[in-house]
């Protein structure tokens, strides 16, 4: 049954809230996130500081806010990254003949034989740690994932009537692929991918958070919460904010995921 759904429109009012942030952090809070002030260690919430300051005397909001751009471009970065190599991948292994297929998902059953974070900490342990690096290991680790996602989907298309009938028209193969089986078969996996997002971030902040992601004094949601557990006694605001930023970020990405899976499948309205 179709119903309107406003949880949804909510959460993608966050995730607008959250894009502005990244893009315009100085529309939300015009302290620099770097600026030390020894006066103002661990000040609780107040006026002058909305959710207070860390041991430095840095303002808590000014670094969340000016945090979420690099929070999600881990969380959007790996995703892409891994929807395009699992894409080709599960292009090739879809399109291939039999040794090609059998190749590519035997790489892929030994990568998704490990959980994703353990298959991160493994790239980031050659790649060296840092943001960059930090996006590269997460993305590696769900390209089995997306690899299989893809070849399921292209070997249901390549043997559709709509695929025969273009090969009938006499169009070339690459043009039978560029132009029915790619789009086809990437879009419901684009879909599938909004949900990744949340478990990616929730990865680049874990790997933050064990100092292997961005690296202090940048900020970054995960990097705060390692620090804030060392004050968690004297400055509940610390590690509750970050830690609030992160859960709601995930839940937004993960319902306005879900409502786009269900919208393609004709199961809901907005």
């Amino acid at each position: 049954m179709k119903r309107f759904r406003p949880g949804v429109w909510l959460a993608a009012a966050v995730l607008v809230l959250l894009v502005l942030a990244a893009v315009a952090p100085s529309l939300f809070s015009g302290q620099d996130p770097l600026s030390v002030d020894s006066a103002q260690t661990l000040r609780p919430p107040s006026a002058a500081h909305l959710l207070g300051t860390d041991e430095n005397g840095r303002d808590v909001l000014a670094r969340i806010v000016h945090g979420t751009r690099t929070s999600l471009l881990l969380g959007f970065g790996a995703i892409a990254i891994a929807l395009v190599f699992g894409g080709l991948l599960g292009l090739a292994a879809g399109l291939g003949n039999r040794i090609i297929e059998n190749v590519i998902m035997r790489l892929s059953d030994i990568g998704l034989a490990f959980p994703e974070l353990l298959l991160a900490l493994v790239v980031i342990t050659v790649a060296g740690g840092g943001t960059a690096n930090a996006m590269l290991a997460i993305g590696v680790a769900n390209i089995p994932s997306y690899a299989r996602l893809v070849r399921a989907q292209t070997l249901a298309i390549r043997s559709s009537s709509y695929v025969e009938a273009a090969h009938a028209l006499g169009l070339s193969g690459l043009r039978v692929v560029l132009r029915h089986v790619l789009p086809n078969a990437v879009k419901p996996v684009l879909i599938l991918a909004t949900i990744g997002v949340g478990t990616a971030l929730v990865a680049g902040s874990a790997l933050s958070f064990l100092g292997l992601g961005t690296p202090p004094p940048e900020p970054e949601w995960g990097s705060m919460l390692s620090t804030a557990r060392n004050f968690i006694s004297r400055a509940w605001w610390y590690g509750v904010f970050p830690g609030a930023a992160i859960t709601l970020t995930v839940i937004s990405v993960t319902v306005v995921g879900r409502a786009l899976r269900l919208r393609s499948e004709g199961r809901t309205s907005w």
